[in-house]
């Protein structure tokens, strides 16, 4: 008994060169982070902690609120993001959806090529 307590470091999993792993009989919580390493030890290697879940263990872990470390470690939408996808949509939107209706996308073409014909004639006034 060494009277660790808390939850076991997901960084365990990352050490691939760890053959003998014994946490028993302490004050370990949670679920045991999954990993080819820690998923091989003997059930012995985490008995004795009432509170811990998970392979290799038989106690299943129950479904629980994610915690805001885990929370800030995902990547997030920001609405910066949000705003600007959703803004090309309309875009694109306004563009296309007259072009679809027949009536319009013959308007629409002509629009077009009159606003292409003074943006052209205003490159020549000023050259």
């Amino acid at each position: 008994m060494n009277h660790l307590s808390g939850k076991i470091p997901p960084s365990l999993t990352s050490l691939n060169f760890l053959s003998f792993l014994n946490v028993s009989y302490n004050n370990l919580e949670g679920p045991i982070p999954k990993g080819t390493q820690l998923q091989s030890f003997d059930v012995s290697a985490f008995e004795g902690n009432p509170k811990l879940c998970g392979a290799p263990l038989r106690n299943v872990c129950p479904l629980m609120h994610r915690n805001s470390q885990d929370m800030e470690n995902e990547p997030q939408l920001s609405w910066v993001h949000t705003s600007v996808v959703l803004g090309f949509i309309i875009g694109l939107g306004g563009f296309c959806g007259p072009l679809m209706l027949k009536r319009c996308g013959d308007a629409y073409f002509q629009f077009l090529n009159n606003v292409q014909d003074r943006l052209c004639a205003m490159r020549k006034v000023r050259a």
